[in-house]
């Protein structure tokens, strides 16, 4: 999985064990994925294993909406997902 992507899976399960903590029953994460073309279906790196993580918390994907913008650094993806626990 490459350094970066080790690092944002990291800190997404952070995060989840965090929300649990406090009690939450939704969590909100934004996920953003730089992207070399927007135009070709391929995986999108590093956004499992966020999610993977945040799931291996006990939280369960429920909706995911997404936006692609156009930056000085490239394109970016951004997903916003909500979990929820019971």
């Amino acid at each position: 999985m490459g350094f970066i992507n080790n690092a944002k899976a990291s800190k997404a399960g952070d995060e989840a064990r965090k929300a649990y903590t406090e009690g939450r029953s939704v969590l909100a994460y934004k996920i953003i994925e730089a992207n070399v073309s927007s135009k070709t279906t391929a995986p999108m790196t590093g956004v499992g294993e966020q999610i993977e993580a945040i799931e291996a918390e006990g939280w369960a994907l429920a909706n995911m909406a997404a936006s692609e913008s156009k930056t000085l650094g490239g394109e970016r993806v951004a997903l916003v997902c909500l979990f929820r626990r019971h």
